[in-house]
Order: C-alpha cells, then sequence, then structure tokens
C-alpha cells in the first residue's frame, strides 16, 4: 500500500473514530441542551469557519514573512486563489458535504432510538459505491461489492447483539426521524462520489474556510431567530463540554482530517469507515458497564473489519485522485 493511500486510510479512521463519540454525545446534547438542531449547527459552523479562516491568514502572514527573508520561492503564490467556477462547485460542496448532512443528522438523532440510527446510516457505504460510481466511474468489482456487503452483514448483526437485550428506550423513532437519517444517509454518500476530484484540487485549509463559510451563512437565516429565545444559561456544564467536544473535535478536526482521506482513497473505503461509529459507541456502552462483550460481537466485529479489507485489496480502491495513480 503506499504511503498516501496510508495517510488516507488513517485520516478516514480517525474521522470516524471522532463521529463515533460524537453520537454518544449528541444524545445528551440533543435531549438536555434544549438548543434547537438548526442552533447548534451554526454554533458549529462559526468557530469552524473562525478557526479555519485564522489558520489562512496565519499562513498567509508565514508565507509574507519568508518571501521579505528571500525563503520562499518567486512561484509560490502567498495564498491559494480559487476561480469562480471552483467557488460555485465549493458552495455546491458545501450544501451536500456539510450543511444538508450535519443539519438532518442533529434532527435525526433528536427523533430516532440509537439502535435503529445505527441501523439505517449502515446502507452509507453501499448509496456511496452506487454514487462514485456514477459520478466518478469507480467501478463495482465482485470483490468489492462483497467486501461492502460482509460489512454490512457484520455491522448489522453486532447492533441488534447489542441491543437484544435492552429494555425499550424512553426515546421513540419518529418517521421524521427516519426521513431525516435516510436523507442524511444519501446526502453524504453522493458528497463522498462526487466532490473528491474538487477536494483534491485544493489544500484542506482552503476548502474547509470556504466550505464552513458558506454553510455558516445558510444558516445564519434560520438559527438567529432560535438563539433569540434559547435558554443558554440553563445548559449545565456537562452538556457545555459535550459542545465544546462537539465544535471542536467533530467539527474542525474531523472536518480538517477527511479530506485528507477523500483525495487518498475511494469514496467507498472512505464511507466504510463509517461502521466504526456504532462500534465506538458500543465500546462505550461497554466500557461503561451498561453492555457486555461476547464472543458473537467479536465474529461480527471481524467481519465488519475484514469486509474493509476486501475492499482496500481490491483494484477499484487502488486509486489516488491526486495522482491520476
Amino acid at each position: 500500500m503506499k504511503k498516501s493511500q496510508v495517510i488516507g486510510h488513517l485520516a478516514a479512521a480517525v474521522t470516524y473514530v471522532i463521529f463515533g463519540l460524537n453520537i454518544v454525545f449528541c444524545r445528551d446534547i440533543a435531549t438536555e441542551s434544549g438548543l434547537a438542531p438548526i442552533t447548534l449547527f451554526a454554533m458549529r459552523a462559526l468557530v469552524a469557519a473562525a478557526l479555519f479562516w485564522l489558520v489562512s491568514l496565519l499562513d498567509y502572514v508565514r508565507k509574507r514573512r519568508r518571501k521579505r527573508k528571500g525563503l520562499l520561492a518567486e512561484t509560490e503564490p502567498l495564498y491559494e486563489k480559487v476561480p469562480f467556477p471552483d467557488l460555485m462547485k465549493i458552495f455546491g460542496a458545501a450544501v451536500i458535504g456539510i450543511f444538508l448532512p450535519q443539519v438532518t443528522f442533529l434532527n435525526a438523532i433528536a427523533q430516532t432510538k440509537p439502535v435503529d440510527l445505527s441501523i439505517i446510516t449502515t446502507i452509507t457505504p453501499i448509496l456511496t459505491m452506487f454514487s462514485a460510481a456514477i459520478f466518478l466511474r469507480e467501478p463495482i468489482t465482485w470483490k468489492k461489492a462483497g467486501g461492502v456487503l460482509l460489512s454490512f452483514v457484520g455491522i448489522v448483526w453486532i447492533i441488534l447483539q447489542s441491543n437484544a437485550h435492552k429494555g425499550a428506550a424512553n426515546q421513540e423513532t419518529t418517521a421524521m426521524g427516519i426521513t431525516y437519517t435516510i436523507l442524511n444517509c444519501a446526502i453524504f454518500a453522493l458528497y463522498l462520489g462526487t466532490c473528491r476530484k474538487l477536494v483534491a484540487r485544493y489544500s484542506v485549509v482552503t476548502m474547509m474556510k470556504w466550505m464552513f463559510l458558506v454553510s455558516l451563512v445558510l444558516s445564519l437565516p434560520f438559527a438567529l431567530p432560535k438563539m433569540a429565545t434559547s435558554d443558554f444559561a440553563a445548559i449545565s456544564t456537562t452538556v457545555w463540554l459535550e459542545i465544546g467536544f462537539l465544535i471542536l473535535f467533530a467539527t474542525f478536526v474531523a472536518y480538517f482530517l477527511l479530506p485528507i482521506g477523500q483525495a487518498r482513497i475511494r469514496p467507498t473505503l472512505v464511507s466504510m469507515y463509517g461502521y466504526l461509529q456504532p462500534l465506538i459507541a458500543i465500546a462505550v456502552a461497554i466500557a461503561s458497564g451498561s453492555d457486555r462483550l461476547t464472543l458473537t460481537k467479536v465474529v461480527a466485529a471481524l467481519l465488519v473489519f475484514a469486509g474493509v479489507w476486501i475492499v482496500t485489496t481490491s483494484k477499484a480502491a487502488d486509486f489516488d485522485v491526486r495522482t491520476k495513480k
């Protein structure tokens, strides 16, 4: 495996580990903070946009200093320019890659039982595989399809095993919750399957500073009226810490790493790391004593990782969009 692909796998894996922990925290935030989903998203977009633009500014200042000292090549630009046609593409990427997926997810998690949410989201790699085949002409081989199916079976099995002996949760799954979850999967699969070349064309900071700025602008007309009526003082310290994790790690850090994975490994492979999310949630439950480790769960988890390995070793996975090799 090439070094760039190893980096891509690590970036995707860490991203979805963070997302897995985020699911655990988001359940508390959704039920205890009293904040509307769009308000929470606007807070995330504001901080992430500010951080990415700050990083971009610091990089510009660093290059200016290097240029004054004669340490910067004449041909190297002080900042990465994005032509207007690509800005329009980034606008679209922000809508289907950040704004709509995050808003639908935050609405879904407040109206869907954890087990139902976990099972429905297993369709994301399958949808991504077809999306990549249509828009990027990524081949669907028998080996690749078999790997996706094997992981799908493994993750559904482990989710069902972990919830088989639990009593009914207080939270009920609503029709809107299911709708939001399916929309979340479909829209994010579309993003992974269509925007890989665009993501690889620019640096992570350039892409994310524009995508989060667009997302912030889109969210403000809906979020500001909600913010005006939100009781921020009533939010507990614990929930504020969870919100801090959501904003810093599940937004800034995760979306810094995700494009690195997108540019180096196939969209289907990136999405298959999403199977880490329910595994992380189950691991947290086992660590807290609310679930237990069994041989069945170990076998199911091995099926998940075996499926990822099969897709990784398929010829369709061996491609770096930046080098076209």
